[in-house]
C-alpha cells in the first residue's frame, strides 16, 4: 500500500532509510524544521538549514522516487532565545515561495514557558498574515496536556487562522479529543519510547474514526523508526480493517491537509495513469 509520512526529519536519516521507505510503499515525506540536537549559534545557521530543506533534501528524496515537502520555523527548544527566534522568523518569508514549502512548522511548546509562548504567537502571526498552513508540536510526557491546552487557547484567541488549516501533532489519548473538537487536524506520532505506538494509534482510530487524523513516524536522530507508518498499516490489517479505511489515514488525509497550501502540487501515480490513458484514448488513430 502506498503511504505518506507527514512528519519525518530526513536530514537526520541515512540514504538507506529512503530506500527502505520506498520499498515499503512511501511516496511522499513531509519534513518539519526541528532542533538539531544542539542550539545553533546564530540566524545564519538557520538560513543554511532552510536551504538544505528546500533544495538538497528533495534531490536525495527523489532519487528514490519519494516526493519531499518541508515546513519552516525555529523549533520550540530554541525559542527561549526570543531575539534569535525573531531573526529567524524574519528570514522565513525568503523561502516561502519555494514549491517545497507547505507552511510554518513545527512550532509549539517544549516546557510551556512564557518565551516559548511569545515565539509561538509570533509564528502564528506570520502564518496568519501570509496565509500559511501551520504544523504544531505539542510537548512530551507530563507537560503535554497543559501545553496542548495552552496551544489550543492561543490559536483560538488569535482567531485569524481557520482551525482546519492547523495540524496539532503528537496527540495522545488525553489530548486528541480536545484538538479534534477545536476543528483541527491531528497527528499521531508512532515513536518507540514517548508519544504513541501503532497499537495505541489503531485504538484511537477505532474510537474517533478517520476524519482529520494523520499518522507519522517523526523519525529523527534519536531512537525512532522511519518505517513506523507501515507498522501502523500492518496493525490495522491485523485487526481486520479494510484497505479503504487504512488508506484514508495514511494517504488520503495527508493529501487533503497539504492541498490547502496554495503551492502544493502533486499528482498521485494512479491519477497519472488515468490521465495518460484518457489522453491516449482521445488521440486520433494514425493509419499507415
Amino acid at each position: 500500500m502506498n503511504y505518506i509520512d507527514p512528519h519525518i526529519h530526513m536530514v537526520s536519516r541515512t540514504t538507506d532509510d529512503y530506500k527502505r521507505m520506498a520499498l515499503a510503499g512511501c511516496v511522499m515525506v513531509s519534513e518539519p524544521a526541528f532542533w538539531a540536537g544542539f542550539d545553533r549559534s546564530g540566524p545564519e545557521g538557520f538560513r543554511d538549514y532552510f536551504r538544505q530543506l528546500t533544495s538538497f533534501e528533495r534531490k536525495r528524496s527523489l532519487a528514490h522516487g519519494i516526493e519531499h515537502r518541508t515546513w519552516l520555523c525555529i523549533n520550540a527548544k530554541e525559542a527561549e532565545n526570543v531575539e534569535l527566534a525573531r531573526a529567524v522568523i524574519a528570514m522565513i518569508p525568503e523561502f516561502l515561495e519555494s514549491p517545497e514549502v507547505l507552511g510554518i512548522g513545527e512550532i509549539g511548546l517544549n516546557k510551556n514557558t512564557r518565551n516559548e509562548s511569545v515565539v509561538f504567537l509570533e509564528h502564528l502571526d506570520l502564518a496568519a498574515r501570509l496565509g500559511e498552513l501551520v504544523l504544531v508540536h505539542t510537548p512530551h510526557l507530563e507537560d503535554k496536556l497543559m501545553g496542548t491546552r495552552m496551544i489550543l487557547d492561543m490559536i483560538r484567541l488569535d482567531g485569524r487562522i481557520p482551525p482546519e488549516r492547523v495540524c496539532i501533532d503528537h496527540v495522545e489519548e488525553h489530548t486528541i479529543q480536545a484538538a479534534l473538537e477545536a476543528g483541527h487536524w491531528v497527528g499521531m506520532t508512532l515513536y518507540p519510547i514517548t508519544k504513541c505506538t501503532p497499537q495505541r494509534a489503531a485504538d484511537m482510530i477505532e474510537r474517533y474514526g478517520t476524519e482529520r487524523i494523520l499518522v507519522n513516524s517523526a523519525g529523527d536522530w534519536g531512537h525512532s523508526d522511519p518505517l513506523a507508518v507501515p507498522e501502523f498499516i500492518y496493525e490495522m490489517k491485523r485487526r481486520g480493517h479494510n484497505e479503504a479505511t487504512i488508506r484514508t489515514v495514511v494517504y488520503d488525509n495527508p493529501l487533503s491537509f497539504f492541498r490547502q497550501c496554495r503551492r502544493f502540487n502533486f499528482t498521485p501515480a494512479i491519477e497519472q495513469v488515468q490521465v495518460a490513458e484518457a489522453t491516449a484514448s482521445a488521440s486520433p488513430t494514425v493509419r499507415v
